[in-house]
């Protein structure tokens, strides 16, 4: 469990979480209106707003009168997003991406660090030194106290252990506790995708839906769900894995021990498996692949292809289950994302069902760093659940 950290923004109570919440992601907006939006009464608001007024996290916008012969003029509350800073990183199997942002998640700096080794101390004393070098490249000190950390696999975010991570191949690593011993920063751990997640739901696509899902393409296939407003953890710490969906009964091994999963069909290394089998060329490199499908080789788009059926049958298999508003469809392995798109979205239409095949597909590819921005947005959340005086 992160550690608390004194002088932080004053949540203590539902009311003032969900007011701050609300003026963070959607600010501005007029105490008005968050009475409308929330249900809590005019006095209820004032009431929470104040003491983040005081401690510089919000601040009032003079924007006129209410409307037609009012005499008293709206102030829309908005956040000061430069009153607090957060670190994140984002591990893979190669390296490090750290980012800084402010109370918004808008990035303000950006460094990568390349891992030498996967030893766990080697990670930790690596994510120190970037986290100094980021520090260091502004004014953030004395304004940061929060590191955010995501990374692939099973991650328990309460206890902050890694309990599986297959790139890394770490199992039962208490690395939150590691990391605020090395950087002195509170520190939350999170699934990496669970944690690009939280930075749509707060910050892009995900604002102002109930439900929505999140689906990542590149060296995995990850997922994450979003019911009713609240992240979906499992009962066990796995929930959404459509990676690991079996489609076909007769298909790959997967490293997770099952068959035929989506995983095993869509990611980057079993594309680039297949596309070598297909061939015969046991040195084609992906980036040879994507050049040779886009400029029509027949065997490399079917290759291609396969993949795009597979996802899209994992995406359809989600929403029949689930019902969200929408999928964020994402993640590096979508740099070729005109070589999947059209069997993505045809797979998905002939598989959905009834209505279902109503909900949205939003397809965007996602630099490393909007990893990194991820993990950041888990630690702005860390407000709502830690920091408290």
């Amino acid at each position: 469990m992160p550690r608390r950290t004194p002088g932080r923004a004053p949540i203590t109570s539902p009311a003032a979480a969900t007011v701050f919440e609300l003026v963070m992601t959607q600010g501005p907006v007029s105490r008005v209106e968050i009475a409308r939006r929330t249900g809590l009464s005019s006095a209820a608001v004032t009431k929470a707003a104040r003491p983040f007024i005081e401690a510089g996290y919000l601040t009032e916008m003079t924007s006129g009168r209410t409307g037609p012969g009012a005499g008293r003029p709206a102030s829309p509350l908005a956040i000061r997003p430069d009153r607090e800073y957060f670190v994140g990183i984002k591990i893979t199997g190669d390296d490090l991406i750290g980012v800084v942002t402010d109370l918004r998640a808008d990035v303000r700096c950006s460094y990568h660090h390349t891992l030498g080794d996967h030893e766990v101390d080697h990670v930790v004393a690596a994510v120190a030194e970037l986290v100094t070098r980021l520090l260091d490249a502004g004014d953030y000190r004395g304004r940061t106290h929060c590191l955010g950390v995501a990374l692939s696999g099973d991650v328990d975010r309460e206890s902050g252990q890694v309990r599986y991570s297959p790139f890394l191949g770490w199992r039962g690593v208490p690395l939150a506790e590691l990391l605020e011993d090395a950087t002195g920063l509170t520190t939350t751990l999170e699934n990496d995708v669970k944690a690009l997640t939280v930075a749509e739901q707060w910050f892009g696509d995900g604002v102002g839906a109930s439900s929505f899902a999140v689906v990542t393409v590149g060296a995995g296939i990850g997922s994450a769900l979003v019911v009713n407003g609240g992240l979906v953890s499992g009962a066990y710490g796995v929930a959404g894995e459509i990676g690991h969906v079996p489609i076909s009964p007769a298909g790959p091994a997967c490293h997770c021990g099952g068959t035929g999963c989506v995983e095993a069909i869509a990611s980057t290394g079993a594309i680039i498996d297949r596309a070598r089998a297909t061939t015969g060329e046991p040195e084609l490199t992906m980036e040879q692949a994507v050049h040779r499908a886009r400029g029509g080789d027949p065997k490399l788009r079917e290759v291609f292809a396969t993949a795009g059926n597979a996802i899209g049958l994992g995406l359809a298999a989600l929403v029949n289950l689930f019902g969200p508003e929408r999928v964020v469809v994402s993640g590096e392995g979508l740099e070729t994302f005109d070589l999947f798109e059209e069997q993505i979205r045809t797979t998905f239409a002939a598989q959905a069902f009834g209505s279902a095949r109503r909900c949205v597909l939003v397809l965007r590819p996602q630099p490393f760093e909007q990893w990194a921005r991820g993990a950041a947005a888990v630690a702005v959340r860390s407000l709502f659940t830690t920091g408290q005086p």
